[in-house]
């Protein structure tokens, strides 16, 4: 099968740093090969990712109108240069507007909120050329009234990058690893930790001004420094695999209805357990009591840390291999291509 996949313009595939739908069309592009696929991208043009033939986009930010219809257009180009059997767009919905009323079987995955008019024309120009994907139920659900045909395929990781762990030390740390800002709950990851006696790294960027700077000076700074609570900065993928593999648990408190939460996955494949909330997606990837631990108040958060020697490590690890690695995600989308009209019957 020949299969054109599109990535946003201001990230490389895969990235250089923070870039989680960068990285999943780059795994993308690896298994699709491996599988025996010819696979292009259009993409940012310093993209590195294996692909047998990367087209650049012109335009260079996404939400600029001027750079959405250079975009448009390069898309159009490259279908008619690569020839492809499905285009699979983790892009802009804008971007496929020349394309919608061809007869191009057309994929539109998202991994954030959405929803709309723009949803509803797209699905009535597409027909049934486009299907929808989104990184969730939780996506999907929110979603679909918009109109469309919709399915949810999450998120995943490659578990051969993070080597599973099968125990930690009685005094490993707490790991809060994310954006340091209000809706991810660091302030509340702090609470439960000072609460719990149990020390705790904040890895993430921060930022530099606005409400979530003033949010970083009154609730995280005052703590940094004192009773075991470290920041360690924004880390890359070796660090990260590394602060995982060392932590009694992943402890993210969200304040939001999370998309899905690729670092839940990525904790989960070394065997990290995960406190959280059970908001948006995150009930789909974590099961209360047997990968982690559902929790409302710090004192729900104190009672999960004193339980986290009763979570088995593998049973999280196994979680990853049967449900969130690059293999069983990639193969569910090769089957939505095959079961689109005008797929379906040529290719095995």
């Amino acid at each position: 099968m020949r299969i054109l996949l599109t990535a946003d313009p201001e990230l490389p595939v895969p990235p250089v740093g923070y870039g989680g739908i960068e990285r999943i069309v780059d795994a993308l592009v690896r298994t699709f090969k491996a599988r025996g696929h010819t696979v292009g991208l259009v993409a940012n043009r310093a993209s590195t990712c294996p692909a047998d033939i990367l087209f650049g986009w012109p335009g260079r930010l996404s939400t600029s109108r001027r750079d959405s219809l250079s975009n448009a257009l390069a898309l159009w180009r490259a279908r008619r240069a690569f020839r492809p059997d499905v285009l699979h767009s983790f892009s802009r919905l804008a971007y496929l507007a020349p394309l919608l009323c061809t007869r191009l079987p057309k994929v539109m995955s998202y991994q954030r909120h959405t929803g709309g008019r723009q949803i509803g024309l797209a699905a009535r120009l597409g027909g049934t050329t486009l299907r929808f994907t989104g990184c969730s139920d939780y996506i999907c659900r929110l979603a679909s009234p918009a109109g469309g045909v919709w399915r949810p395929i999450p998120n995943f990781v490659e578990p051969d990058k993070y080597p599973f762990v099968a125990s930690v030390p009685a005094d490993a740390p707490l790991l809060f690893l994310s954006r340091v800002e209000s809706i991810k709950g660091p302030d509340v990851a702090i609470a439960v930790a000072r609460a719990a006696g149990r020390r705790l790294i904040i890895a993430g960027n921060r930022a530099e001004q606005g409400r979530e700077r003033e949010f970083w000076d009154k609730a995280v700074a005052p703590h940094l420094g004192r009773d075991g609570i470290e920041w360690v900065g924004e880390v890359g993928d070796a660090r990260k695999r590394d602060l995982l593999a060392q932590a009694a648990a992943l402890i993210v408190p969200i304040r939001w209805d999370e998309p899905f939460g690729i670092v839940f996955a990525e904790a989960l494949a070394v065997g990290c357990p995960v406190i959280s909330c059970a908001r948006g997606a995150v009930p789909e990837i974590i099961e209360d009591g047997t990968t982690g631990f559902f929790i409302r108040t710090v004192e729900d958060g104190v009672e999960a840390v004193r339980r986290l020697a009763g979570i088995d490590r593998a049973a999280c690890r196994r979680a990853v291999e049967e449900r969130f690695s690059a293999s069983v995600c990639a193969g569910q989308y090769l089957e939505l291509y095959r079961e689109m009209p005008g797929t379906a019957n040529n290719h095995a």
